[in-house]
């Protein structure tokens, strides 16, 4: 139980952390942002000990910055298919 809070808590602070960073404005709401900063984390975490082997340290700075890297892309990701999908026809 602790592991789900802990990756929702870096996940907010991932996602806000992504969206800031992307130029523009992003249309999405607090619980997608929490949504895929926290994937981005989890995804972070298991990238960073399948390549670096960081295990289970309590504090890395490479799997944070891997997990802002995935989320980063995550939400991008996201505002390119949900932006298409509002889009008007031309």
């Amino acid at each position: 139980m602790g592991t789900i809070i802990v990756a929702l808590i870096v996940g907010a602070i991932l996602g806000v952390l992504a969206r800031w960073i992307l130029p523009g404005k992003q249309n999405i709401g607090v619980i997608i942002t929490v949504l895929l900063g926290a994937v981005g984390a989890l995804l972070g975490s298991w990238i960073s000990n399948a390549l670096f082997e960081t295990g289970d340290k309590m504090f890395s700075p490479i799997p944070f910055i891997i997990g802002l890297v995935v989320a980063i892309v995550l939400i991008a990701g996201y505002v390119a298919i949900a932006g298409r999908r509002g889009a008007p026809r031309a």
